[in-house]
């Protein structure tokens, strides 16, 4: 599966766009706030209906419009073709379709078109909060089990319901009772398919770490959550005076960690720039590896100023590996057009390259 053509109209500093892409390597050039990024983004936002930014797509719009829209024609590997478009309005409304046809929910959508990001940004996963981490996980599920963004859903709606019931003057324990068994049934089902996905993350990110520091650093990735206990249900009822009193949920899959540690420290306080960027490309890279297995397609993997902290060697071996044939359509962006294509061309001749002035794509 590739992303054979895009257009994009007022998405970001893009007015109007259409490209042509390879089915392997495509570069992406300019200096910095011209657009390389938002180019990455509008191609995530194609196969996840929303920007890998941002929860909301307030900031999706170029300035002075409130519309936008994206196309795109995938060729999958029977080599028939899907036509996806995502129209927005700055109200709100938001259409999606596939050869012309509306979904009529837009989460039918997430995963049909698998994609991974690597990017700066990432960083947060690191030095965040807990949410960061909570979500890239929800971000890898949802690609790989409609099940799982299924109940998310519902235990996040019930989780409201649950606060809201906690603030006020006189709880209905009985009502609090009642939800309190469907988000344990929900929560169980998220934190078995959470433990699952880091153990496999785990094994993963420690073979591509070691492959990029070249095996001087022992990393670990541990999952942490409330339902190592017990099960949410006698959690949430050995807490009912706690929660009255803080007037909200307090114990829960929605406050799950995850730890990264390096040589058994935290990778947040000990790791340096270089160090925290590998492991989370190695993060990144676990991730394709379990959404290709799942998939049976490699996602599009896309590489946002990746090479920006990393060694030469280090650079030169991501670039042999994602080169190779295990890894599918490949999109890199860089601020440095000759860095970029003398490092590319050593690895593949099957490679466009695009340069970017002010949402304005040029293919050289």
């Amino acid at each position: 599966m590739y992303l054979r053509r895009i257009s994009a109209n007022n998405f970001k500093n893009i007015r109007e766009t259409q490209l042509e892409f390879s089915r392997k390597i495509n570069c992406i050039s300019g200096n910095n706030g011209e657009g390389k990024t938002n180019l990455l983004d509008a191609i995530y936002y194609l196969s996840m209906t929303k920007s890998f930014f941002s929860s909301t797509d307030a900031y999706t719009f170029a300035f002075g419009e409130d519309n936008a829209a994206l196309n795109g024609t995938y060729v999958l590997d029977d080599n028939t073709e899907d036509v996806i478009s995502v129209g927005m309005k700055r109200d709100g409304e938001k259409i999606v379709k596939k050869n012309a046809k509306v979904y009529k929910r837009i989460s039918e959508h997430i995963g049909r078109y698998p994609i991974v990001m690597v990017s700066p940004a990432d960083t947060v996963l690191v030095n965040g909060s807990g949410e960061e981490r909570r979500k890239f996980l929800t971000l890898i599920l949802s690609q790989i089990d409609k099940e799982y963004l299924k109940r998310m859903q519902q235990y996040n709606q019930l989780i409201l319901q649950r606060n809201k019931l906690l603030k006020m003057d006189s709880v209905c324990w009985e009502l609090v009772e009642t939800i309190d068994f469907q988000l344990s049934v929900n929560a169980d089902y998220i934190y078995r398919k959470r433990d699952e996905l880091c153990r496999n993350l785990e094994e993963k990110v420690y073979g591509y770490y070691a492959a990029l520091s070249g095996g001087k650093e022992k990393i670990q990735l541990q999952y942490i959550s409330d339902l190592q206990q017990d099960t949410l249900e006698n959690l949430l009822r050995d807490n009912r005076q706690k929660d009255a009193i803080l007037k909200f949920t307090s114990m829960g899959v929605h406050k799950d960690e995850i730890e990264f540690t390096l040589n058994g420290m935290p990778l947040k306080k000990c790791g340096s720039q270089g160090q925290q960027k590998s492991f989370l490309v190695a993060l990144k890279l676990a991730q394709f590896d379990i959404m290709k297995q799942l998939h049976g397609v490699a996602p599009i993997l896309l590489l946002d100023d990746v090479f920006d902290k990393l060694d030469m060697q280090r650079v030169e071996y991501l670039l042999s590996l994602v080169a190779g044939d295990y890894f599918g359509q490949i999109f890199i962006s860089d601020s440095n057009k000759v860095r970029m294509a003398s490092i590319v061309e050593r690895f593949t001749s099957e490679c466009r390259s695009f340069e970017v002035t002010a949402g304005n794509y040029t293919a050289l």
